[in-house]
């Protein structure tokens, strides 16, 4: 959510920073309706002034037995009542018209964001390993040790298209994935685990800048509420109406959790395997921070998840997502993209995004500050840590070998009891 007088204060810079993604100016629109709607509030108040001021002088007539204006009077403050009354309704209806408006205008993007339309205009500022020259390397659903536990013909028959069942070996591996990744986020890099509902109320989703744009990517129950689409909302939502102590920042959450996605956008891609499921895992880093921090906050966030990739030997770039490529909640993006044998190609595998203020405003998140200064808004980020399919596919897809057997990443044996390797024929060994 914007903040209307800081358009107000800088209409060029704010057209300035939508040009960057592509969009039209739109203070002139915005500060008109603000304008109306302020003007009205005027109105409003003259209006109630001069009610107020026929009030007081209603007594004073009848008082001196001055009968023609004592009625006169009372039918003046009749009238403004209603003439008040619709006042403030119209303010009213303008004031949510302009939140409206305000809500669907995408972040701002940060200064050293780069221009770009889409995806091949991101910059890649760092690689690490060297992916493995695997001869005749086919997709994780291809690999023989694969097979027996990916199942997506009994998904299909349970679920419908973009499910999978996941059995034995294959099951267990992607557990250990998910615990192994929290043990880390919560051992050493300092985060808080929280287990959190899958189903959340439209003010979640609002607070965190995924209604209204992303509401047909999302599924609604017939009761109203969300599925999550990460788990991103309901722990960065936690804190919405919330005056914290500047003390208590930065707060540092974890979760694993279900997400679901009808992936509403993507029809026709990857619809071959588990790299785009409509239900699937996460592992979610959010952070509540000082504006002062933000920046450095999701340097650490990122190192957090690149460190998960170099634990588990897969290689791996780091991107900064242009302008054109970036979310509509972020300010500044990098995605991390695991290296996939099966497709020879980078796919993401985590993003980690600051949105500044955005959402702070939007769900009313505050700090006190220490020095006793009027509350502030936060600065919320988020990242993957990572997506527990896509770490999957890239942990059988690096491991296959030439007898079409899976090597378990070391740091997962003893998660996996001590086995090493899922054999051509699906079981552990």
């Amino acid at each position: 959510m914007h903040d209307i007088r800081a358009i107000r204060d800088n209409p060029a810079a704010f057209d300035a920073a939508l040009a960057k993604r592509g969009d039209a100016p739109l203070s002139a629109d915005l500060l008109a309706m603000d304008e109306a709607r302020r003007t009205q509030i005027g109105a409003a108040e003259a209006a109630q002034a001069e009610a107020n001021k026929a009030a007081k002088e209603v007594g004073a007539a009848k008082g001196r037995g001055d009968d023609a204006e004592f009625e006169r009077l009372r039918a003046l403050v009749s009238e403004k009542k209603a003439e008040i009354a619709a006042m403030n309704e119209d303010a009213k209806a303008q004031d949510a018209a302009l939140t409206a408006r305000l809500a669907e205008i995408p972040n701002l993007p940060a200064d050293d964001v780069p221009m770009g339309a889409d995806e091949d205009d991101n910059v890649e500022v760092s690689k690490w390993g060297t992916p493995r020259d695997i001869k005749d390397a086919v997709e994780h659903f291809e690999i023989a040790a694969v097979k027996p536990g990916m199942d997506f013909e009994t998904a299909a028959k349970i679920s419908g298209s973009r499910f999978v069942l996941l059995k034995g070996s294959v099951a267990r591996l992607h557990r250990a994935l998910a615990q192994f990744m929290l043990d880390v986020h919560v051992n050493e890099n300092g985060l808080t685990e929280v287990n959190t509902p899958v189903m959340v109320r439209d003010e979640a989703m609002y607070g965190t800048d995924k209604l209204p744009k992303f509401g047909d990517d999302s599924y609604q129950t017939t009761g109203g509420e969300w599925l999550i689409p990460t788990s991103e909302v309901p722990l960065t939502y936690s804190v919405a109406g919330d005056v914290l102590d500047e003390a208590a920042l930065p707060i540092r959450y974890t979760a694993h959790s279900l997400c679901f996605r009808s992936e509403a956008g993507s029809a026709g891609r990857d619809t071959s395997g588990m790299l785009r499921q409509h239900q699937f895992e996460k592992v979610e880093m959010v952070s509540v921070t000082h504006p002062d921090q933000s920046d450095d906050e999701q340097k650490r966030m990122l190192r957090c998840a690149e460190d998960l990739l170099e634990r588990l030997d897969i290689p791996y770039r780091t991107v900064l997502l242009c302008t054109g490529d970036m979310g509509f909640g972020a300010r500044r993006t990098f995605d991390i993209e695991a290296w996939l044998p099966g497709q020879n190609a980078y796919r993401e595998i985590s993003s980690v995004s600051t949105t500044g203020a955005f959402q702070a405003r939007r769900m009313n998140a505050r700090f006190k500050p220490s020095d006793g200064g009027k509350p502030q808004f936060v600065h919320t980020l988020n990242g993957s840590g990572l997506a527990v399919g896509r770490c999957l596919i890239a942990v059988l897809e690096n491991g296959q070998q030439p007898d079409e057997s899976v090597t378990i990443p070391a740091v997962l044996h003893g998660y996996m009891g001590g086995k090493t390797t899922i054999q051509p024929d699906g079981t552990l060994a």
